[in-house]
C-alpha cells in the first residue's frame, strides 16, 4: 500500500496541495478527480518523488519515500506523465523495452523479452509492434506507453491524465486495460482523470481535490453524488444509474 500523509506543496505564496492524505491499495483502481488547478498532478508527482514535498510523508510498503533507493523505487513504482515528447524515432517494441531498464540497464535477456511480449499481447499491440511511434494514432501511442509501464512490472502504477486528447474508443480501451492491470495483476493503479463518468465506471475508489485539499474520498457510490460533485465543480449535476454504474449528467 502507498500512504500519503498531510502532503503540502506551495509555489510562491500559493498552496497547490494542502495537507492531502490518501491511500492507494493493490488490486484497485483509484481515480483522482477535481477541477483544473486542484493539485491533482502535483499530488501524484509528490507521491512519486518527481516533485519535492514541502510537508508530509509518503510511505510505500511502510517505508518512507525519501528512504528509497532510486533503482529500487523504479522496480516498485512506475509513472506515466502527461507529456511524453519523444524526439528520437523508436518502434513500439523498442519503446516498451525501456520499461525493463531498471532491471537490465538496456541489456535485455530472455526473461525481459518474455515480459515485453506479454505486455504487447496484453494490450493487443502485436500487429503494430514494429511500427514507429510517429506512424501511430494518439490512442495507439498511449497504449504503447502504458505497455512500457506494464513491462516495468511494478506493484504501483501512476497514470497522469492518460486520456488527454483521445477519442471515445481509445479512452474506453485504455480504461478497460487499466482495470485489468489492477484486478488481474494485483497492481495499485492510480489515475488522474478529468472525465467523471470514466472515473465512476472504472474505479474502485475516487479521491476528489479542490483548491489543493482532499474534499471527498471513498468508494464510487460515496463520492459520485450530486451534492458532492456540485460543491467540487460549482455546477449542477444529476446522477443516474446505467447497468448498475453511476453516471453524471449536466444541466
Amino acid at each position: 500500500m502507498i500512504s500519503l500523509k498531510s502532503l503540502t506543496k506551495a509555489f510562491g505564496q500559493s498552496k497547490v496541495v494542502d495537507s492531502a492524505s490518501a491511500e492507494f491499495e493493490k488490486g484497485k483502481v483509484t481515480s483522482i478527480i477535481g477541477p483544473n488547478g486542484a493539485g491533482k498532478s502535483t499530488l501524484l508527482s509528490m507521491a512519486s518523488r518527481l516533485v519535492s514535498k514541502d510537508e508530509g510523508e509518503v510511505y510505500i510498503d511502510c517505508k518512507e519515500l525519501s528512504e528509497w533507493d532510486t533503482k529500487d523505487l523504479a522496480k516498485r513504482l512506475a509513472v506515466l506523465r502527461q507529456a511524453n515528447n519523444i524526439t528520437m524515432r523508436f518502434t513500439v517494441r523498442e519503446m516498451i523495452s525501456f520499461g525493463r531498464f531498471p532491471y537490465t540497464q538496456g541489456k535485455l535477456n530472455e526473461e525481459d523479452n518474455q515480459i515485453i511480449n506479454q505486455a504487447i499481447e496484453y494490450l493487443d499491440l502485436v500487429d503494430i509492434q514494429n511500427k514507429y511511434l510517429d506512424e501511430l494514432s494518439g490512442g495507439q501511442r498511449q497504449l504503447s506507453f502504458i505497455a512500457m509501464v506494464m513491462a516495468q512490472d511494478t506493484d504501483y502504477v501512476f497514470l497522469d491524465e492518460p486520456l488527454n486528447n483521445l477519442d471515445i474508443k481509445h479512452s474506453l480501451q485504455i480504461m478497460r486495460n487499466v482495470g485489468r492491470l489492477a484486478r488481474e495483476m494485483n497492481k495499485a493503479v492510480v489515475v488522474v482523470i478529468h472525465d467523471i463518468n470514466f472515473a465512476a465506471c472504472y474505479s474502485d475508489k475516487i479521491i476528489a481535490l479542490k483548491r489543493g485539499k482532499v474534499v471527498a474520498q471513498g468508494k464510487v457510490e460515496e463520492v459520485i453524488q450530486s451534492d458532492i460533485l456540485e460543491s467540487i465543480y460549482e455546477t449542477p449535476f444529476n446522477i443516474i444509474e446505467v447497468d448498475g454504474k453511476r453516471m453524471c449528467t449536466y444541466y
